[in-house]
């Protein structure tokens, strides 16, 4: 039987040497709030790179202090940050994984001291504080700390850039009408609700050449929101623009009963996959290498992002290959017990 886990992937310049991607999970430990690679961080990345992970995407990383999800979140808004992250990349490509960054912004969704920033005044839920709406300078000036995230990410050494547009976060908030209700050249139609995303993949392109990733929430749980047939659009654009690959999550925009099972976003990937005619990574309560197997088999996603799984089991890959009856080279250093 054909197995494609442990099959490579290349995209652009880069080679996975499997499918397997560690999904970027938030750690809240830059205990000295000052968004910087702490010693956690090495142990945590470098762990799950010996353990045999294809790709390691690090946590959500914000782009300027305002934009964090909590003070113990991770930064790129400075030159200070990237000394650090440079080692942890060095770390986990000598452990033999390829390495990617989420560039990110929480928008309403920071939880902060201070002002919070969202395209519209709208609360996420009765608890949260209100933001205040971005002026269009406001704008501008985010547009650009990602375009200066890119260029941090790329001294730092990382082979992938992803945008989080996912979970309700900044972006997510332009794209998405429940959280957008602007009436400028940023809101109202699909199109202007998209050019916040669009002018940010056009910036970071400027000076990013390598893989480009994009994380969305393919559908917000409600009837007056997006669903998967606007990510069809949303992500044929992407395409046109260059992204190479879709990272397919849903949910967290707003509050929503969501009915959650084993592999239960698979199917937006795949959706996603076929519509707009782009590579896709499906993510969500998978858990084995039967269920990867079947996804990437059937052709319904390209990648497989793990996340909790990865959590309990930082050698996961190492277990699913016993699991699928495929030999992985163990690391050097642990061959004797491998």
């Amino acid at each position: 039987m054909k197995n494609h886990l442990f099959t490579p992937y290349t995209v652009k310049n880069v080679t996975l040497k499997n499918r397997i991607v560690m999904s970027p999970m938030c750690m809240y430990s830059s205990h000295r709030e000052g968004g910087m690679v702490e010693d956690f961080h090495m142990t945590h990345y470098n762990s799950r790179a010996i353990g045999g992970t294809g790709l390691i995407m690090i946590e959500a990383t914000s782009v300027t202090p305002q934009g964090r999800i909590s003070p113990q979140d991770l930064g790129i808004w400075s030159d200070d940050h990237i000394e650090g992250l440079k080692k942890l990349v060095d770390g986990m490509k000598e452990n033999g994984a390829k390495t990617a960054i989420q560039l990110a912004h929480a928008g309403r969704k920071a939880v902060l001291e201070g002002e919070i920033v969202s395209p519209s005044a709208l609360a996420f839920n009765e608890k949260s504080k209100t933001p205040v709406e971005m002026t269009t300078e406001k704008i501008k000036e985010t547009i650009q700390a990602f375009k200066d995230g890119a260029i941090r990410a790329k001294k730092a050494g990382f082979d992938i850039i992803e945008l989080h547009g996912a979970h309700g976060y900044l972006i997510n908030q332009f794209l998405s009408p429940l959280s957008n209700k602007r009436t400028d050249e940023y809101g109202g139609s699909k199109e202007n609700r998209y050019r916040f995303l669009k002018e940010i993949i056009d910036a970071v392109n400027e000076v990013w050449d390598g893989p480009l990733f994009v994380r969305v929430s393919a559908t917000d749980y409600n009837p007056e929101g997006l669903n998967a047939e606007d990510y069809v659009d949303y992500c044929s654009w992407m395409k046109e623009q260059g992204v190479d690959l879709i990272d397919v999550s849903s949910g967290a925009l707003v509050p929503a009963d969501i009915k959650v099972f084993p592999g239960y976003q698979v199917k937006f990937a795949e959706r996603i996959r076929e519509g707009a005619g782009i590579d896709t990574g499906a993510v969500g309560l998978i858990t084995t290498g039967i269920q990867a197997e079947e996804i990437l088999g059937n052709s319904r996603a390209d990648l497989i992002f793990i996340a909790r799984a990865l959590l309990r089991d930082p050698y996961w890959p190492r277990t699913t290959a016993a699991e699928l009856g495929v030999e992985i080279e163990a690391p050097k250093q642990y061959a004797r017990g491998w």
